[in-house]
């Protein structure tokens, strides 16, 4: 099961609010597509991940923006 989040037009740390949010409310192994704008995402979402014990899949950019995906731990 897969979910996703627009975090496009936000600015740190919501983002990361936002998606640490979504990620208590899934169940452990689920992935989470996170597509962000912000340019500070490039630092904050990997050390949410690292933090959380959280999985950083992948990450890769997508015209002005970052896709991100996140497997909860």
């Amino acid at each position: 099961m897969n979910e996703e989040l627009d975090a496009t037009g936000l600015l740190c740390p919501l983002p990361v609010l936002k998606a640490r949010k979504r990620l208590l409310g899934l169940t452990t192994g689920t992935e989470l597509r996170v597509l962000t704008d912000d340019p500070a995402a490039i630092v904050d979402m990997p050390h949410f991940c690292a933090e959380a014990g959280h999985t950083l899949v992948s990450s890769e950019t997508s015209g002005d923006a970052m896709l991100w995906v996140i497997r909860k731990a």
